[in-house]
């Protein structure tokens, strides 16, 4: 017996509802604002490297620019490899945005707000700023 009204009486099964959610995210929309996004953060990056002496040309491809974004922060590329373990990824996220940050005289707040939790803008104002880079 079923106690609800009949228009929210659930009338599709699992599958319908799990093709729905591929087809949203695989759709022309998100594909396009996330090449969008893709752009906007390999400008900024661009030249965040070009500041750090690095080829600028790096911060097109997707895991050189991680690896050299890390040595910018003073670390060893081989430490990408933590971004494949979970939680860990996050963690150590957040040292290589605080450390990229002091090393181009940032604070902690600026660090922790604009470099990972809106890359987009904080790599612009580091880039595009008047942000010095002194390696540590």
């Amino acid at each position: 017996m079923n106690l609800l009204p009949m228009n929210l009486v659930a009338t599709e099964d699992a599958t319908d509802a799990v093709n729905r959610v591929w087809v949203t995210l695989l759709s022309g929309t998100s594909i396009t604002f996330s090449l969008i996004l893709y752009l906007i953060i390999v400008i900024a990056l661009w030249r965040v490297f070009t500041k750090a002496g690095r080829p600028g040309i790096l911060a097109i491809i997707p895991i050189v620019n991680t690896i050299y974004l890390i040595k910018i922060a003073g670390m060893s590329g081989w430490l990408v490899l933590l971004y494949l373990i979970p939680l860990v990824n996050i963690v150590f996220a957040i040292v290589v945005a605080v450390k990229l940050g002091k090393n181009f005289g940032k604070g902690g707040a600026f660090s922790f707000f604009l470099l990972w939790l809106f890359p987009f803008i904080g790599y612009f104002i580091i880039g595009y700023g008047s942000a010095q880079y002194r390696r540590a």
